[in-house]
This record gives C-alpha cells, sequence and structure tokens, in this order.
C-alpha cells in the first residue's frame, strides 16, 4: 500500500514538474506568428527611431498642407510637467474650405510609446491621403502625441504613471470607481521589488498566471486586469485621481474646432492588442443602433469586433468615449485602430503580453537588479507595441492607407443635415 502511494505520488511530481517546465519554456520561447506579406520600402520610411524624430516628421509634412489649403492651423500646445519643461502636444487643424459640415480628428499616442505606428499613420496620412480627400465640407484635425512624456520616454502612461486610456471622464466619480477584481490581483499584478529574470516569483510567472486563468477564467481575469483602477498609483492600468495636463490641453482645442461642425468622426490610433499584423477595429459601446449602422456603412468590408467575442474587454475612461462626453450638441462617430503586435488572442501572448507590461512598470518604480534586466524589460516592452519586423511596420502602413482612403470616401457621403 505504501509502496502504491510512493508511486502515486512520484507520478504526480513527475507530471507537475513536466507541466512546470513545458509552460515555462513555452513562455521563454514564445513568438507570435510570422507575417507572411511582402515589405513595401517605401511603407518603412514612415517610422522613426525616436521621438523627436517622429515629431520633426510630423510637422514637415503638416507644414506643406499651408501651400495647398487655406487657414491651415500648425500649433502646439504646451503640457504642464514636474520633470520635462519640453512636453508638447502638436496639431495640424485644415479647416473645411468651403462649408463646414463634417470634422475628422486623428490621433496617436494616447498610449506613449504606441507613437511610433501612430505618427508614421499621420504622417502617411498627411503626405498621401490628404490630398484625395474633397475638403470642401470636411476639415481635419490631426493631433500627434497626446501623451508626449510616454512617446518621448517609452512609456504607455503619463509622468504620473496614469493610462490615459482609462483617465478621460467629464464625470468625477469615474476616479471613485473600484475594481474588486484587480484588488484581489494587486500583489500578483505589482511587485514591490527590483526586477530581476532569476527571482523566483519572476521564473514561475507562467505558472502563477496560468492558476490565475484556472481559478477566475481568461475572460474575468482579462478584465479585472485591464479595465482600469483607480486605487493603487504605481499600478499597471491605473487611471488617475483627476484629468490628466494632456487631456486637459486637448479638450478646449477639440471643442473649439468642432464648434462649427455638425458631424464629427474621430479615429484614435494604439498598437499592441490583437493578432500580429491585424488592423483590429473598436468602436465604442453603442446603444443608438442608426449610429451603428453608419459606422458599418464608412467600414463596409471590414470586420468590427462589436465586443461580442469572447476575448473581448471594455475599459473605465476612454478617450475616444470622452470625446463624446465633451461634445455632446455633435453627432460623434468613432473608431479605435489597434495594430496587434503579440498574438494576444492566444493564452502565451496575452500572458506574455501582461508580463511585459508588469516588469516595465516594476522596473521604472522599484528598479533593476542588473543592467542586463534592465535592457532586457526595455527591449521586450518596446517590441510589445513597436515591433522591428519590417513586415509588420509596411503593414501598418498599408493597412491604414487602404482603411482610411475607404472611411474617409463613406463619411463624405454622410449628408449632415439628415443628422438630429
Amino acid at each position: 500500500m505504501k509502496k502504491t502511494i510512493k508511486i502515486i505520488l512520484l507520478g504526480l511530481f513527475l507530471m507537475t514538474a513536466i507541466a512546470v517546465g513545458w509552460t515555462t519554456y513555452q513562455f521563454n520561447t514564445y513568438r507570435p506568428r510570422v507575417i507572411e506579406k511582402a515589405v513595401n520600402p517605401e511603407n518603412l520610411g514612415y517610422f522613426k527611431g525616436i521621438y523627436t524624430d517622429c515629431r520633426k516628421s510630423f510637422l514637415d509634412e503638416a507644414l506643406k498642407q499651408k501651400d495647398l489649403y487655406e487657414g491651415v492651423e500648425i500649433k502646439n500646445l504646451v503640457i504642464e510637467s514636474n520633470i520635462d519643461p519640453d512636453l508638447s502636444i502638436d496639431y495640424c487643424y485644415i479647416p473645411a474650405q468651403t462649408s463646414f459640415k463634417r470634422l475628422f480628428i486623428l490621433t496617436s499616442a494616447v498610449h506613449g510609446v504606441e507613437g511610433y505606428a501612430g505618427s508614421a499613420v499621420q504622417q502617411m496620412f498627411l503626405r498621401e491621403l490628404v490630398k484625395e480627400i474633397n475638403l470642401d465640407e470636411m476639415g481635419l484635425l490631426i493631433i500627434h502625441a497626446v501623451n508626449p512624456f510616454g512617446f518621448k520616454n517609452n512609456r504607455r502612461v503619463t509622468e504620473n504613471n496614469v493610462d490615459l486610456n482609462r483617465n478621460c471622464s467629464t464625470k468625477a466619480n469615474l476616479y471613485l470607481s473600484e475594481n474588486k477584481g484587480y484588488d484581489e490581483l494587486n500583489s500578483f499584478l505589482n511587485q514591490r521589488q527590483r526586477v530581476s529574470f532569476t527571482s523566483f516569483g519572476n521564473f514561475f510567472f507562467p505558472v502563477n498566471a496560468i492558476q490565475k486563468i484556472l481559478k477566475y477564467s481568461m475572460g474575468t481575469l482579462r478584465q479585472a486586469v485591464l479595465q482600469g483602477q483607480y486605487r493603487h498609483g504605481k499600478g499597471v492600468y491605473y487611471g488617475g485621481p483627476d484629468l490628466e495636463p494632456s487631456i486637459k490641453a486637448v479638450t478646449p482645442l477639440i471643442q473649439q474646432i468642432a464648434e462649427n461642425y455638425k458631424l464629427v468622426f474621430s479615429i484614435d490610433l494604439h498598437t499592441g492588442y490583437g493578432e500580429n499584423g491585424t488592423l483590429h477595429l473598436f468602436p465604442s459601446p453603442l446603444k443608438d443602433q442608426k449610429k451603428k449602422e453608419k459606422i458599418e456603412t464608412i467600414f463596409s468590408g471590414q470586420r468590427i469586433d462589436w465586443g461580442d467575442s469572447e476575448d473581448f474587454y471594455t475599459v473605465t475612461g476612454d478617450f475616444t468615449s470622452y470625446l463624446e462626453q465633451i461634445l455632446p450638441e455633435k453627432y460623434y462617430l468613432t473608431m479605435t485602430f489597434e495594430f496587434g503586435t503579440l498574438d494576444t488572442e492566444t493564452t502565451m501572448g496575452s500572458i506574455k503580453a501582461l508580463h511585459n507590461v508588469m516588469m516595465e512598470n516594476q522596473g521604472v518604480h522599484y528598479g533593476y537588479k542588473t543592467r542586463k534586466d534592465e535592457r532586457l524589460v526595455k527591449s521586450r516592452f518596446l517590441e510589445s507595441y513597436y515591433p522591428s519586423s519590417d513586415a509588420w511596420r509596411s503593414k501598418v502602413i498599408e493597412d491604414s492607407r487602404q482603411t482610411l482612403s475607404q472611411v474617409l470616401k463613406k463619411y463624405t457621403e454622410i449628408n449632415a443635415e439628415d443628422e438630429p
């Protein structure tokens, strides 16, 4: 009997060891799927290596519009900072040339580090697509780097560790919101020690993550983590105690420019979530069926994720919903462009993405055990939002070119007089 028990226990031990070893191996060797698409070298020219070069290239393209259209406005909004006195949001506004009916807004770098791709798309838009659009009745507002601190320092968040896509609301009760699911996971998500890839907790991170998934389910875990939280100031996905300076700066700008237009259509550019190399379309939650039909018309032939997939999650305080709040008298339509990187629809891809965010945040607040740990964390984090793959970068521009060209032509067909 004792021998049998020993054999069973040994078997269980071996099975556990194999499972842990296999999970750890998969995690450490994980790579997203390869993008099978030819690279267009011209597309790569829109991508720059640092924020200052992205900013310069954007402003260069914006200045060219002054020779083509009347009333072009190119300015910057200085952002209050306790760390960097040279932070600003740049924008280019091309007013409708004859009649103010429709306004199109294109924003980038709400999540700072995601601005590399966003800036590239905006440069392409200014250079290639603006001249194809009928601007008689449509104005264009292109806002570069809503979160300049994050962009400049390769962080998703602001200098206050605030995620701007969890920070936006006209109502103060957002910042009193509770996320009990996140509270339960706080000690797992936010380690209070120097980052070390050789630490016990880091080595067994994928195993612990799998255990959490089995306990809560992937959907529940994803929602709790990514929804946004307002209690843990040094934690990931922190929404802050009040509107951040960046949002306070762009609010009057958008309100002022939108004042003369009846229709407003915004697209916010993001990277990270979803299948590698795929452009995902995420609208804000909609109860208005007519608006939903108009969005489907504008994006006809494109797959829109309306939130009915099992891996979908909702967030509080997102930027595009905020624009609707500050423009209550406008007929407002919006879409988020999300260029996937790590195949986060897969379990291992999702775990890898979360780990990269956690380690980067931990390193900022508590430091690194070695320089090697720091380099590895920062390089993996940047790769999560700005892949070095030429195929990925080329496809971002190709898909954006095709989709933006289509949707803006469809947008010009909407009759402003028919809307309430």
